[in-house]
């Protein structure tokens, strides 16, 4: 079964470029993000997997762990590992899950229905309560956009700590929408040291708070 937003996502050990690696212990109190490859020495994937050890400095910032998923053998990676920090001029420093069983694609959903038994090419964004907050799926020829799941990560951080929805294309620092379920009473208690543009009854507009 699908996992769905909002499930405790499963826990797995599997082996990794970083030993084995149990999910929970791993992650601990921080964020994580889980994304698959369908195997090793893949183009499209050897770009990505360079650009997110190039943005990992982002995600540290953010209280984030970045794991990644093959489901070639361990035995594979190191040779991958060298042609990535080659290619895309990074030092690879995150762990690649060595999934070759397929326990762990299993577990989370990611297996094609194709009949290959190859892995599809998804993310997940898990929170420090291991609850899965965020899914995508990207087809084989379009590189993800980790700006993007950045992006999402900022969101879903700010939300979760102040009573605020952010509106499309918002990025850190761009106004944010009151949630509904906020009285006019609250949001004025909350917001109005900042300014709280109501534009409608159920749309009204304010500073991000922590800005």
């Amino acid at each position: 079964m699908a996992l769905l937003l909002g499930d405790k996502v499963p826990n797995f050990q599997q082996d990794s470029t970083d030993g084995t690696i149990d999910l929970y212990e791993f992650l601990g109190d921080s964020w994580g993000v889980l994304f698959s490859h369908p195997a090793d020495y893949t183009p499209v994937c050897t770009t990505e997997l360079g650009t997110v050890a190039g943005m990992k400095g982002e995600f540290d910032r953010r209280n984030v762990k970045v794991i990644g998923l093959s489901v070639d053998e361990l035995s594979n990676h190191p040779g991958w590992v060298k042609d990535i920090e080659e290619t895309q001029s990074v030092k690879m420093n995150f762990p690649i899950l060595a999934d070759g069983d397929r326990s762990v694609s299993s577990k989370y959903d990611m297996i094609q229905a194709d009949g290959t038994n190859m892995t599809v090419r998804s993310v997940f964004i898990i929170d420090p309560n291991k609850t899965l907050r965020l899914t995508l799926t990207y087809p084989a020829s379009t590189g993800r956009n980790f700006a993007e799941i950045l992006r999402v990560i900022d969101s879903l951080q700010l939300t979760d700590n102040y009573k605020v929805a952010t509106p499309a294309n918002w990025r850190d620092g761009d106004d944010v929408v009151v949630l509904p379920a906020v009285s006019d009473e609250e949001a004025e208690e909350l917001f109005s040291s900042k300014g709280i543009d109501r534009q409608k009854p159920y749309l009204r507009i304010t500073p991000q708070p922590n800005k």
